[in-house]
């Protein structure tokens, strides 16, 4: 990979810098070998399609390098918990709600520190992480867990560790998603979600976790497909606002690194203003590196549309330059050109993962009624994502909590239901209650499914048996059967999670954790 310098680089070059592309495949498809060769992107993003195993995902980072005339952003979803997008062969850190829960921001910085080392190892040296959106909509379908909680303090004090850690593991942090999704009931993947609220609450909420982070420096910061009306009185999503991108971001709140659009095919932009257009408009509202995850049409159109846009003086060509400097000195301050890799440390990575993991598991409530006996039969009923969303992944698992209750001495069958159980899955689960002594139901965002929500209140109506109720996702099932007698977050299925829940259940790993987020008549502590 020869490094050639900013100043030799053509216009088609430079604009090739701000944008950052995906592909479909383990290898090196002839589509994303074109976006380098000839187009010359200054990134890629890795999604599940990509990778397999860290060995794999190496290969794959130093074949998409080789090929650039320039080093190249490799990025990925790796927020921990339930969104990441590699398993096999690095450690996964609990997700940021668990880590709200746990509320340990050292830890949380070294778990940060520890991933990025690993992630750097293999090829990967930018994250899309944390989410500093403050989550204090129940009814949000697409941050929820993402976010460290409802306390604008807590998510601020929490993201910076973790922003400072990705830093010591070597890769740059990607804050997100500005100006804040957390207060929206819609997911911009399928449709263009409003914050409605005034600006002296969305500085104190919505910007607080933002604003810390600046100051802190973060390398980059993630737009949201989000309308905020107090900002951008005409209706245009931050994305592709210059009100919200510089006289926002950059003006009032000072913020000088690089800002990364989310993926500009989502729903929220595709199905309204265009990918390539929206890459035009992102790109004059203030944007320095545009996302365009998926389509090689789709890619190459907002690449010359954005070309001709400054043929066209419609984008001033400083505008392209002051972008591509930005991602240059950025890819120099990470060490793209030639440096020394962050050691990785497996042995400690999987330690801190154990650690916050066990900090994390919240009892809401029935702490008086733990442990639970180990005398008798224990149903655990294990609800399974079957299909996949832009949010929900489908992950074949084999360590759930009825194989780590049983590690724990426990008599257990365990029934796996869908997120929507049917009626053959909801009588098989009464009738495997009807002759246990303990029913654990593992529940999946009860709250987006009716037939799961009628099963838990069914069971948690029995008193013939003892019954627990651990949420593995959203905090917010409760809401659903308040009158269940134990209610447990865990706010991840991931098997170390399980683990730490198993080890709670069973009294030999103390309660510690405080709820980052209301859950109805159970305020934040």
């Amino acid at each position: 990979m020869a490094s050639a310098g900013f100043d030799q680089l053509s216009l088609k070059e430079k604009i090739g810098q701000l944008f950052m592309c995906g592909f479909e495949g383990a290898e090196p498809s002839a589509e994303i070998e074109a976006l380098v060769t000839e187009y010359g992107i200054g990134g890629i993003i890795y999604f599940r399609r990509n990778l397999r195993d860290a060995k794999q995902v190496e290969a794959l980072s130093s074949k998409l390098q080789e090929l650039s005339a320039t080093p190249l952003f490799i990025a990925i979803d790796q927020e921990g918990g339930m969104v990441v997008r590699l398993e096999d062969g690095v450690t996964v850190m609990p997700g940021a709600m668990a880590q709200g829960a746990a509320n340990d921001p050292d830890l949380t910085r070294e778990a940060a520190k520890l991933s990025g080392a690993e992630l750097r190892g293999i090829g990967i040296n930018m994250n899309f992480a944390p989410c500093l959106d403050v989550n204090n909509n129940p009814l949000n379908p697409v941050i929820g867990v993402r976010s460290y909680g409802e306390n604008p303090a807590l998510a601020a004090r929490m993201g910076i560790a973790a922003i400072k850690g990705y830093g010591e593991g070597g890769i740059s942090a990607v804050a997100k998603h500005f100006p804040g999704h957390g207060d929206t009931s819609a997911d911009s993947h399928h449709e263009l979600p409003v914050v409605p609220h005034a600006v002296d609450r969305l500085n104190a909420v919505e910007l607080a976790p933002f604003r810390e982070a600046i100051a802190q420096g973060v390398d980059a910061i993630m737009t949201a497909h989000v309308v905020f009306p107090a900002f951008e009185p005409d209706r245009v999503p931050a994305t592709l606002s210059r009100r919200i991108l510089t006289g926002l971001l950059r003006e009032q709140l000072g913020y000088s690194g690089v800002i990364v659009t989310d993926c500009l095919e989502m729903n929220a932009i595709s199905e309204t203003i265009g990918v390539a257009r929206g890459a035009v408009e992102a790109v004059k509202a203030g944007a320095d590196l545009v996302l365009v995850s998926h389509r090689f049409v789709r890619q190459t159109t907002a690449l010359e549309a954005v070309h001709e846009a400054v043929l066209t003086g419609e984008i001033p060509l400083s505008r392209i330059e002051q972008s591509a400097k930005r991602i240059w000195a950025l890819k120099q301050l990470r060490g793209l050109f030639g440096g020394v890799k962050p050691q990785a440390d497996a042995v400690r990575a999987e330690r801190v993962r154990n650690e916050l993991s066990e900090a994390a598991v919240t009892v809401v409530k029935g702490k008086e009624a733990l442990p639970l006996s180990k005398a008798g039969r224990t149903l655990v009923v294990w609800t399974e994502a079957r299909v996949a969303t832009e949010v929900v992944e489908v992950i074949e698992q084999s360590w759930t909590l009825g194989a780590a209750l049983k590690a724990r001495g426990y008599l257990v069958q365990e029934l796996r239901v869908g997120l929507n159980p049917t009626a053959e899955e909801a009588e098989a689960a009464r009738s495997a209650a009807a002759g246990s002594d303990t029913v654990v139901f593992a529940s999946y965002d009860a709250c987006f499914s009716e037939s799961q929500t009628a099963l838990i209140r069914e069971l948690a109506s029995d008193t013939s048996y003892a019954f627990a109720w651990a949420a593995m996702r959203t905090p917010y099932d409760l809401l659903q059967a308040p009158e269940a007698p134990i209610y447990i977050c865990c706010y991840e299925n991931k098997p170390a999670m399980m683990t730490a829940l198993a080890g709670v259940l069973a009294g030999d790993i103390r309660m510690r954790a405080k709820q980052p987020v209301t859950i109805g008549r159970y305020p934040l502590p």
